[in-house]
């Protein structure tokens, strides 16, 4: 099932200088966005997602691979320097990143966070273009009651992963699934949930519900911050900024490994993420450590823990995304509407039939991260240390006006736009209040995929639920779901009430 042919016509496209210039015009894009705290890649690729309407698959595909990984890697760049993570999943990387830049060693840090994401994120790609011809045989045995439950399973996985309080998971993902049947039923043609206005039969745009839900809600949330000019970080001497060969050997190979494998499952696992994936890197490290008392002192083998997984996840993040249509994360979730847009749904038929452009995809993430992360730093690594001081209120006021005029073009109907600043304030007031988006997201997304196996099933078996609990595969992916459910919400949940009890007692 490994298409060597076809991944070596992946490598080919993206080194075609035409479309390499879009790799690394995602780059640069993705490093802005990751390095200005507030801004994301998924923000970045929200708001790119109407330019690709005029744009080859190809090409709107490669752009958004660099934006993605170099959104992952640069939020390194502004933990170390100033202390404030530009991406959520430099959280830990800020942990030992800022107190080395305190005693004079930011360079040091910053030149092992980026050789940790040039190998993690090289090693996520290519793990992901050799095993989706693997992943995509699996997934042609599942018969329809079994991705009825599958998707459920990961709509469940979504909420429950949120364990701080997953029962705001469930809510979330609930809200999602109850917009996305707004509009025609895509079985019986029948109008639904449209509350007598004649625009909403057409349902939601998800372009306009991406850019509200990422875009509008971050402009509302950045506009009640009061900004204070952030001080530049002490200048970078270049040839520190190349770690020490020792450095990277007392390290160790195993630890790059192990966060590696974290890092991709938790890319596997819908709505993990990279900071999920940099957390647990960073926790077995400081676990198995044979000096965990450095940790919090600015040990690079907490940063090399957490950046190499955090990375690895782009990887894993696409490959239930291209053999099923489940998203790992937000970004890959905004990249299967670019697939939408084009008319590529996926799916096993988009792998079999489509591979030629899904293999330079894959490509263009890996050799993004192994050709442009670590030349970049060395080469631009002053200019990065400024990007945290561009005046923000006027950058958010034009991101605002780019993402109402994205939400206009990509229906051309005014009342889109007037959905996607109504689905903002929502997003809005749910962050206010600590409820999750991702499985907002999930939810809209998957609802009718979920909705349109669970009534096939139906119409098979005559009506009889019985049918999920007779095929061996959906039994499967069921008792996951009640495992899942249990260890990452109800179990925690428990442990938090039993703590409280015992506190107030």
């Amino acid at each position: 099932m490994i298409d060597i042919g076809g991944i070596i016509g992946g490598f080919t496209t993206v080194l075609h200088p035409a479309i390499f210039g879009y790799l690394v015009v995602g780059f640069f894009v993705g490093v802005f966005f990751g390095a200005v705290p507030g801004l994301t890649a998924t923000l970045a690729i929200a708001l790119l997602l109407p330019m690709t309407y005029g744009m080859a698959p190809v090409p709107a595909l490669v752009m958004c691979m660099g934006v993605y990984m170099a959104g992952i890697y640069a939020g390194s760049i502004t933990a170390t320097t100033i202390n404030i993570p530009g991406a959520p999943s430099a959280m830990m990387t800020q942990r030992e990143g800022y107190p080395l830049m305190q005693r004079g060693e930011g360079a040091r840090a910053l030149g092992h966070a980026a050789i940790a994401s040039a190998i993690g994120g090289t090693v996520g790609g290519l793990v992901t273009l050799f095993i989706v011809g693997f992943a995509t045989a699996l997934i042609l045995v599942i018969k329809t009651p079994d991705k009825f439950s599958l998707v459920l399973l990961a709509l469940v996985i979504a909420a429950v992963i949120q364990r701080k309080d997953f029962a705001k998971g469930i809510i979330a993902v609930t809200l999602g699934l109850m917009i996305a049947t707004i509009g025609m039923d895509r079985l019986t043609s029948s109008a639904r949930f449209y509350f007598d206005i004649p625009p909403l039969l057409a349902g939601i745009d998800l372009i306009s519900f991406i850019i509200g839900v990422f875009a509008i809600s971050e402009v509302l949330i950045q506009a009640e911050t009061l900004w204070k000019r952030t001080p530049l970080a002490a200048k970078l001497r270049r040839r520190e900024l190349i770690p020490k060969l020792s450095e990277i050997k007392e390290i160790g190979l195993r630890t790059y490994l192990k966060s590696m494998v974290i890092g991709y499952f938790m890319g596997v696992l819908p709505g993990a993420g990279g900071s999920m994936a940099a957390l647990a890197a960073y926790s077995e490290a400081m676990r198995s450590s044979k000096h965990p008392e450095r940790y919090g002192k600015g040990e690079v083998q907490g940063i090399a823990a957490a950046e190499s997984a955090n990375n690895t996840m782009c990887g894993g993040a696409m490959l239930p995304m291209i053999t099923f249509g489940i998203p790992g994360d937000p970004v890959a979730a905004v990249t299967m509407a670019v697939l939408l847009i084009h008319g590529l749904l996926p799916g096993p038929h988009l792998v079999l039939q489509q591979f030629h452009i899904i293999a330079p995809m894959l490509a263009a993430l890996t050799l993004c991260a192994a050709l442009l992360i670590v030349p970049s730093l060395l080469l631009l690594g002053q200019y990065y240390i400024k990007i945290a001081s561009v005046n923000r209120p006027i950058l958010y006021s034009f991101i605002a006006m780019v993402a109402m005029v994205g939400a206009y073009v990509a229906t051309y109907v005014t009342f889109q736009m007037g959905m996607a600043l109504l689905i903002g304030v929502m997003a809005y007031f749910m962050r206010k209040h600590n409820y999750p988006l991702v499985p907002l997201l999930l939810g809209f997304i998957l609802g009718p995929i979920a909705e349109l196996y669970f009534r096939r099933s139906l119409a098979i078996s005559g009506g009889s639920p019985l049918i999920f609990f007779t095929h061996p595969a959906s039994v499967i992916f069921l008792v996951l779901l009640v495992i899942f459910a249990y260890f990452l919400g109800v179990r925690p949940w428990l442990q938090q009430r039993k703590q409280q009890g015992g506190g107030a007692a």
